[in-house]
């Protein structure tokens, strides 16, 4: 059977691209767009007080097939979640030809520090530059980001555990997926998508990346994988995790996150 969270179906409306595979009463085309706020939350239902199930990145895309108010109804296309996004937040669709490299980054409206800031953009997020100016570098949108705080598309970092270090601290978000706060599977989603690996939204379709290892050869970069929980090692003892007890992303030894969480369901190597 399909799976609900990455199948663009309804009982009532479906993908095109679904006609044959999806039970629908009608099928249609999807519209594509782009992310244009910092950051955008996909709700479970077209209500801003409905679960967070996901979260679009600045520059991401959203396939739209359906609008509803003020939401629109469709699925990101990077990590291929479906839910509901407020309209405001998307725009024409864009073609990324940078991604965000630093934790979070500004974009200013003219070529200096001391101009009108927007943002934080979040690690990750993509942006079209079409020129330069000195030391920045000017978006479609006519702002202009710091050239230390892009990366090039296809240039990535090479070790997931020290991009995920680098959000300790970061406050605890069921859905999220940025510094400003993000669960488990949002961070290690963040952490492989810098080094430009293909990784799922949850935590359950994580489990089944890479291959099975014991818990005594454990080492830096494996996943921890409970039911509805997953961490990443940093080495052979300690685990950083974004988690609900400490409610925020945190390192612990993993033997105490065994004997707080139970025995881990997986145990995986990237």
């Amino acid at each position: 059977m399909s799976d609900a969270r990455l199948t663009l179906a309804r009982t009532d409306l479906a993908d095109a691209r679904l006609e044959g595979v999806a039970a629908a009463a009608r099928y249609q085309p999807t519209e594509r767009f782009s992310a244009l706020a910092a950051h955008a939350a996909v709700r479970a239902r077209p209500d801003a007080s409905a679960e967070r199930v996901d979260e679009l990145l600045h520059g991401e895309d959203f396939e739209v097939l359906a609008r509803e108010g003020d939401f629109a109804f469709g699925q990101a296309r990077r990590d291929g979640y479906v839910g509901w996004v407020e309209a405001l937040a998307l725009g024409p669709p864009r073609t990324p030809t940078h991604r965000v490299s630093a934790l979070r980054a500004y974009a200013f409206a003219e070529p200096s520090i001391k101009t009108a800031a927007v943002g934080p953009y979040s690690l990750n997020a993509l942006v079209e530059i079409v020129g330069a100016d000195g030391a920045f570098l000017r978006a479609a949108d006519g702002t202009f980001f710091s050239g230390k705080h892009l990366a090039p598309i296809g240039v990535f970092e090479r070790d997931p555990a020290a991009v995920a270090e680098r959000f300790l601290g970061a406050p605890y978000l069921w859905g999220g997926r940025t510094s400003l706060g993000l669960d488990c599977s949002g961070l290690v989603q963040q952490a492989l998508y810098a080094c430009g690996r293909a990784c799922p939204r949850d935590t359950d379709l994580q489990a089944l990346l890479g291959q099975t290892v014991d818990v005594d050869g454990l080492q830096r970069g494996d996943l921890v994988c409970w039911k509805g929980h997953i961490g990443m090692m940093l080495d052979a003892q300690r685990l950083l995790h974004a988690n609900a007890t400490d409610m925020c992303v945190a390192i612990e030894p993993v033997a105490d996150a065994i004997a707080r969480i139970g025995p881990p369901t997986a145990l995986r190597r990237l």
